[in-house]
């Protein structure tokens, strides 16, 4: 623990990217709605920087792929969420606009969604099909302290848990690189 370094505008230092081990499920939230399964993945390069290389060039991709097209729709430089869908069910249904983050005592809503496989919009999920997308949401969301993830009547809450797993990993990427130790 301790106080986190910091850069001048007050951002967190981040450690070298390519030192990371963690997998993306160490830092995914994950919600079961009924048949439904929706995975939700911070692309912050805060967390990202610290999956394994392969993991993190990506995510990274993914994120900067998304980014100019969703900075388009909301002005402003998003924080941005991968979202995958699953099911096993041929008839489970999908509404986009359900998935919201609980943080800082507010209810954040997506302000654009970017698909990243085609037939994202068609709200019907085909079986054994895992389209994805980039959410956009408030730059507010704040990933530092807890969160919650919720669509329908399912959450997940266990950021908490995911923070500290990510801070021992920063502190053990930090020691292999010689870099900022948080």
């Amino acid at each position: 623990g301790g106080t986190q370094p910091s850069g001048p505008s007050g951002e967190r230092v981040l450690v070298p990217a390519g030192f990371g081990t963690m997998l993306q499920d160490d830092f995914t939230l994950t919600l079961e709605s009924g048949a439904l399964r929706v995975k939700v993945t911070p692309l912050a390069e805060s967390v990202i920087r610290l999956a394994a290389p392969d993991t993190y060039e990506r995510l990274a991709g993914l994120a900067q792929s998304s980014r100019n097209a969703l900075r388009s729709q909301t002005g402003a430089d998003p924080s941005l969420f991968l979202v995958s869908l699953f099911s096993r069910d041929p008839t489970v249904r999908y509404e986009p606009e359900s998935l919201h983050i609980l943080n800082r005592g507010r209810r954040f809503r997506p302000e654009a969604i970017h698909a990243i496989t085609p037939g994202w919009g068609g709200q019907r999920l085909r079986q054994e099909e895992t389209p994805i997308a980039v959410y956009a949401f408030d730059p507010a969301v704040d990933l530092e302290i807890a969160l919650t993830v919720e669509y329908e009547d399912a959450r997940d809450g266990s950021w908490e848990g995911i923070l500290t797993r990510l801070e021992l990993e920063r502190m053990r990427v930090s020691g292999r690189t010689g870099g900022p130790i948080s």
